[in-house]
């Protein structure tokens, strides 16, 4: 064992004990969270490793994925294992509330899902014990010290998909003291498929082994998320109202852009008078706020929660509402998941999509490939975070495909050029379209094979 390892071995042994001495801490916390509704009321006991399924007999996989995004990225993945090994059992585990309630009606028949363990010696080692799985499958930053230590004691085989680190994280990993923890956990996957070339670079930064790291894509291009027939008579009438009048959508903003976007809806609205423009804040608090000030200064606003019309005379409309036929979402998990659901039908109305979260220092983005799926003409600010390798991916298949502007006055100038030129929108559109096809082709059956060549072929074999 080199020096490294040593040292690996000594942090991960002092997050042991304290996670041992602080077990029941958690136990009180995990209560407190019950109290509040942010836990299962009936299933807490999962949350200590307790079951409330049978296992079934035979060999398992196990999925893990903490919150919403993981565990949509998972499902695709899922189905592709039901589809080829349908003698494999698949266990799905999330750790929030709002995710179960979300993914619970996504999965195929005959998956299970359990809330996962917390990361404490006596709840993992009750958990794999208990479910005996013959590989794990993590979600993009999930390096549990306990549960990949306890699996590769047990020869439970490991892997890691969709396998990123944000910058924050990549500093914090990178610092002396951490820096051995997570180059020990890396060291006992046999799998790491990272989704770009940049965050492969930061994985082989933090020591993990070259050979075991694997491109398939990134599996947010391929997340499906089932729509109510509500939704989609929605968006008809809303097809309906908007009829052959210039429209542009500004979505997923954060508070301060709005100034952005409204600033922008006034200038083309003087070029055009019967404009519209669609307005889809990331949180629905956020449109009402922006919807309240519009009316004070006298602009007619159409708004998504009154069940507003797009009439003459109404130039912006404001979803400021994520129900989904239902009931209105209560978390956030929730809300954004609605949020993903209602742009993937919002997009196909507009010919113009600006991805907010880009404006301002300090945001990170939001995915442009749903905007891109649609047929938009595609802009983003240029604050990206790590959606930058989604944009650069895009660009370098076509460089029409994503158009980055630094600011208000070029976000002006490019929509101007979109909606009084039809050739160069439909060049946009076009090229939006081409570069999502052929990033997201494929990628599922990618991931398959390399997961089964590098991962189950092998635990199935060994256990």
């Amino acid at each position: 064992m080199g020096v490294v390892a040593r040292k690996g071995m000594l942090v991960y042994k002092i997050y042991r004990a304290l996670s041992y001495v602080v077990s029941p801490l958690l136990q009180i916390h995990l209560r407190w969270r019950k109290i509040r509704g942010l836990e299962h009321p009936t299933r807490l006991p999962e949350r200590l490793g307790r079951p409330s399924l049978t296992r079934p007999p035979g060999p398992l996989l196990w999925f893990h994925a903490v919150s919403l995004g993981e565990g949509m990225a998972a499902i695709p993945v899922i189905k592709e294992c039901v589809k080829w090994r349908p003698d494999l059992n698949i266990l799905l585990t999330t750790t929030t509330m709002s995710a179960f309630e979300v993914i619970i009606n996504q999965l195929p028949t005959g998956v299970l899902h359990q809330f996962s363990p917390i990361d404490t010696p006596a709840a993992m080692d009750a958990f794999l014990d208990y479910w005996n799985p013959n590989a794990i499958m993590l979600l993009e930053s999930e390096l549990w010290p306990n549960l990949i230590m306890a699996s590769s004691r047990k020869g439970i085989l490991l892997a890691l998909l969709n396998a990123r680190v944000s910058m924050k994280s990549f500093k914090l990993w990178s610092a002396p003291v951490l820096f051995p923890l997570i180059s020990l956990l890396l060291s006992k996957f046999s799998l790491i498929i990272p989704l770009s070339s940049m965050q492969a670079i930061h994985f082989q930064l933090l020591q993990a082994p070259p050979f075991i790291i694997n491109f398939a894509g990134d599996l947010k291009y391929v997340v499906e998320y089932d729509a109510s027939k509500e939704q989609f008579r929605s968006i008809d009438d809303l097809k309906v109202q908007l009829g052959h009048r210039k429209v542009w959508m500004a979505s997923s903003i954060h508070r301060g852009e709005e100034e952005v976007m409204l600033g922008v809806h006034k200038v083309l609205k003087q070029v055009y008078p019967d404009l519209v423009t669609i307005i889809v804040p990331r949180y629905p608090q956020h449109g009402k706020d922006i919807a309240q000030k519009l009316q004070k200064e006298g602009q007619h606003v159409a708004l998504r929660s009154q069940h507003q019309r797009i009439v003459p005379g109404r130039n912006i409309y404001v979803v400021d509402t994520l129900e989904t036929g239902n009931k209105r979402k209560k978390w956030q998990d929730k809300l954004c998941m609605a949020l993903d659901v209602m742009l993937r039908h919002l997009y196909r109305l507009t010919p113009v999509a600006v991805i907010g979260g880009s404006f301002i220092p300090g945001l990170a983005g939001h995915n442009i490939s749903e905007a891109a799926a649609a047929g938009c003409a595609v802009l983003t600010g240029y604050h990206v975070g790590h959606f930058s390798h989604m944009l650069r991916e895009m660009q370098r298949l076509n460089p029409l495909s994503v158009l980055q502007v630094p600011g208000k006055l070029e976000l002006e100038e490019a929509i101007l050029k979109f909606l009084s030129d039809g050739k160069v929108l439909e060049a946009r559109q076009t090229a939006s379209k081409q570069a999502f096809h052929a990033l997201s082709n494929g990628i599922i059956a990618n991931a398959w094979n390399v997961l089964y060549f590098h991962v189950l072929k092998q635990a199935l074999l060994k256990r």
